[in-house]
This record gives structure tokens, sequence and C-alpha cells, in this order.
């Protein structure tokens, strides 16, 4: 995977993860708030309200109530404001706090009916009924005024409900079914017990309606109970989970920055290393580049650009040798000559001026061949080009070079087919002379007297190669590899009369690569040795 999809793969996860657990995070708390603060209102209210009904049921009245409001208050955090029906204030928590009234919230209010609900026996006969509400209205009403009394008094009455479920002020309890004592339904298929019990149902409700209208004359009026405080703001969020949530979120997001900039930093450290090493003459070191990513093919990049800058140091180094052990010797010679001469220990006869002169015109042709190679492989050698009939061509070197292959003893042949459509190339007439000349010569020095050198012409479909073969002694093949190495001799013996400047090879194989072509070798020992030269044909 390349180091671009890995980057924008861990910044999207990172991303993903922090805004889901973010947004899960929000949602828990923003529900759990929300139920919480349902369920506690509505518990708090219940309680509230079930407190207060309890103090108008035990008190009968509703004087004396502030001090169990403040309480409630207290208790809840809730602000609490009671009003009776004709919404007359009773009570609020805001006035018993020392403050002002707050508006009450929009919510409506919770009604408190502190009446106690008469229970009637399931099995009593009507009349005996009618008797028994009418004195629970009686009991309930002397209740009311006692416990009314003894409130307004500052005494705390304590009630409790008798058998009907009126307040009494006395000890004692007991409670009252309204289901039959045996099985509590009317037998199954009794249609009279079905109709009783319905006859009941309907005088139970009817003397409750009696019972209260009776009492409510005297009964502590039904509360209008208030609670909260209008545009009361929202129970807030706990910052612990969040802070929690984020610090987690931060901490991944630290250490996929650390585990991103460690996989960056460790190649760009290493780069940066081998890069100053390099700058400061160490052309042996090399990065680690392992992976398929942008970072390991900036490895490889640098180590090959290295490897060439090395192979170029090394290069250079060589020529420099190569030249200096070139030109010494002949320099050498000439010196010894010159002073020889200067000093008459030799006489200048015109075979040794001759000598001398051959000698300062090889060194003339090294040099003249060390600025051609040095101009082509800088790319600033010229050429004109233009159509170039390789039949021409090859008669032109077989003209120049057919003196010297005489005087070898060798015979300088061309073989092209005969046709009447040319062989064009696009190139520099003189430089493909220059390049066909130099194999000429090598080919006429490796070759012994009787044999033969043959320049061939093939055209290939879009291309055109030219070969120049010889029958000379051939290379092994362990030296191949060498033969267009400057200043490399396959014969180390020949001398540089003989064996040339060492310069030509290379020259040639950079004239044709300028030419966009290939140039390669094959040899035989004993058999001889082929030249093949290819160019694109126009």
């Amino acid at each position: 995977m390349s180091f671009r999809l890995r980057v924008v793969g861990l910044l999207v996860f990172v991303a993903v993860a922090a805004t889901a657990a973010t947004a899960w995070l929000t949602w828990r708390q923003a529900t759990g708030a929300v139920e919480r603060t349902v369920t506690a209102s509505q518990e708090e209210t219940a309680r509230i309200a079930a407190r207060l009904r309890e103090y108008g049921y035990a008190h009968g009245t509703w004087d004396r109530v502030s001090p169990l409001v403040g309480e409630l208050a207290r208790e809840t955090g809730q602000r609490i404001r009671i009003t009776a029906q004709n919404d007359a204030l009773i009570a609020d928590s805001d006035t018993l706090a020392g403050r002002a009234p707050r508006p009450v919230s929009g919510r409506p209010p919770v009604l408190v009916d502190p009446s106690p609900r008469v229970v009637l026996p399931a099995d009593g006969l009507p009349f005996a009924l009618v008797k028994l509400t009418a004195t629970a209205v009686h009991d309930y009403r002397g209740t009311l005024r006692h416990t009314a009394c003894l409130t307004r008094a500052g005494v705390t009455p304590t009630v409790r409900p008798d058998e009907l479920g009126v307040p009494r002020v006395e000890n004692g309890g007991g409670t009252a079914s309204c289901r039959r004592p045996d099985t509590g339904v009317p037998p199954a298929g009794d249609m009279r017990a079905v109709l009783t019990c319905e006859r009941e149902k309907l005088i139970h409700a009817c003397l409750q309606r009696v019972f209260r209208e009776r009492v409510q004359q005297i009964a502590p009026p039904r509360l209008a109970l208030h609670l909260g405080v209008r545009d009361e703001s929202p129970p807030a969020l706990a910052a612990a989970p969040t802070v929690g949530v984020a610090a987690g979120v931060a901490f991944a997001v630290a250490l996929a920055a650390l585990l991103l900039s460690r996989t960056v930093l460790r190649p760009v450290r290493a780069l940066t290393v081998a890069t100053r090493s390099l700058g400061e003459g160490d052309l042996a070191r090399r990065v680690p580049a392992g992976g398929r990513d942008e970072i390991a093919e900036l490895g490889r990049a640098f180590n090959r650009m290295a490897d060439s800058i090395q192979a170029g140091e090394e290069r250079q180094r060589r020529l420099t040798g190569d030249i200096a052990h070139e030109l010494r010797t002949p320099l050498a010679n000439l010196r010894g000559y010159v002073e020889a001469l200067q000093d008459g220990y030799v006489e200048a006869t015109p075979d040794l001026l001759e000598s001398l002169h051959e000698e300062v015109m090889l060194q003339q042709r090294i040099v003249d061949d060390l600025q051609d190679l040095a101009l082509a492989e800088a790319g600033a050698l010229t050429y004109h080009r233009a159509p170039v009939d390789l039949r021409d061509l090859l008669e032109t070197c077989r003209s120049a070079h057919r003196a010297r292959a005489e005087g070898a003893g060798l015979a300088l042949v061309v073989e092209a087919p005969v046709a009447d459509v040319p062989v064009l190339v696009n190139a520099d007439a003189d430089r493909l002379r220059q390049v066909v000349g130099n194999l000429v010569g090598n080919a006429i020095r490796a070759t012994d007297r009787g044999g033969s050198v043959t320049l061939l012409l093939v055209p290939h479909g879009e291309l055109a190669i030219v070969c120049v073969r010889d029958t000379g002694s051939g290379i092994p093949a362990d030296d191949l590899p060498h033969l267009f190495d400057r200043f490399w001799r396959a014969d180390a013996a020949r001398g540089r009369q003989t064996g040339g400047s060492g310069l030509g090879l290379s020259i040639v194989r950079q004239i044709v690569r300028d030419h966009g072509g290939t140039v390669d070798v094959e040899s035989t020992v004993g058999v001889g040795t082929t030249f093949t030269v290819t160019l694109d044909r126009i």
C-alpha cells in the first residue's frame, strides 16, 4: 500500500473514531439526562403531592403548611408554589427562602385533594350503606374541626383512618376490603350475584358523591401544586465522561501521529544522514529501501543516484589515471629524444624526425579523441542530421581504407542487397563514417595477412543493420564486456602504433547512442569478431 493511502486511511480512521465516540457519548448523556430528569421529576412530584395530601388529610386545614413546603423545597431542590382553587396563594418556597417569587413554569399544576375516600363494605345492604355514609360524613366533619383546631393551636394531631377511611384522632387501626371475604368475585354463572354486584357499585359511587358534597364545605380545599420555574435551564450534561472520551480521543490521535511520524521520519532521517555522508565524500553510503510506498521509492532513487555518482567518480579517476598512463610514456620518449638532440648525443636524421612526428601525431589523436568523447558524453557534440544512404556510406568507407587494407594484405569488401530503394537513416554522415572507420581500423589491426574484413548492410523492416566482420584472432568472452571501456585493449601486448588510442570504441558507442541506435559485438577466438550497429530507417 502506498504511503499516501496509509496516511489518508489513518487520518480517516481517527476522524471517524473521534466522531463516533463523541456522538455516542453525547447521545448516551443526553438520553440518560432526559430519562433521569423525567423519572426524578415524576418521583419528586408524586412525593411532594403525597406529603401535601398527608398533611391536609391529617390536619384538616392548610394552615401552618409553610414549614412543610420549605422542607420539601430544600429536599428536592424544586421551587414549590401551592394555591387554592380560587388562585389564592397558600405558600411559596421562594418567599419562604427570602427571594422574590419567580414566574411559575408553564407545566399544568398538579391537583392535591386531601379529602378521604370513604371505604364502604362490599356486602352491606343499601340502607346500612346509606347510614354508614351519613355516619362517615358526621365523623369526618367532627374530626376536621378537631384537627383544624389543634393545628391552629400549634399542636400536631395524630390521626389514623378508620374502617371507612375517615380520619380519627385516636390510636388503633383497621382496614376494610371492597371484595367479598370468601372469593372476592361473584360466583361464575350467578346472574343475581352479578346484578347485585353492579347495583352495589352504583350505590357506592352515588354515596361517594354524596359524601364529597357533604364534606366539601369543611374539607381543606384542593391545592394547585406548581413546580419549577419558567424558562428553567435543562440539566447540564456531565463533564467527566466528556473529558474522559476527549482525553481518550486525544491520546489515540497523539499515538497515531507518533506512529505516523516515526514511519515517515525514520527513513527521512536515514536519507538525511546518507546525503550528508555523500556530500562529505562517502560514496559507499546507502539507505535501506524495503517496501513499496513512496518513501521506499525515494530510498531506491537515492541509492541509484549514489551508485551513479560513485560509478562516475570511479570512471573519472580511472580516466585520469588512464590518460596519465597513456601520455606519460610517449612524452617521456619525446623529452628524451629532444634532450639527446640538444646535447648532441643523437643525430637528427630524417627517420628519427619522422618517428618523432608520428609520436606527436599519435598524442594529438589521443587528445582529439578525448575531446570528442567528452563532448559526446556531455551531450555537446554537434550533429548535422540529414537523410544518409548507408550503401553509399559503406562504399565511401571502403574506398577510404582500401589502401591500408591492401598494404596489410587483407581483402576489404562490401556486401549490400541489390535494390533500387536506398537504405536511408536520419543521421550525421561524418559521424557515421567516423563510427564505421573506427570499426574498420580495429578490424584491420586485429586481422593477419591473408584475412578479410567485410562491411555488411542488412535492411530489416524498420531497422537498418550494419555489420563489420573480420577473420582475425577473436576476443575471449571474458574481455567482451570491457571492449567499450576507455583505454582498454584486448591484447595488452599491442603497442600504441598497432593498438590505437584505446578510445575508438567508446566514441563509437556514444555516437551510436546519440543517434538512437545500439552497437553489439560477437567474437570467437580463432574465428573472428563481428560488430553490429543497428539504426532506425526513415
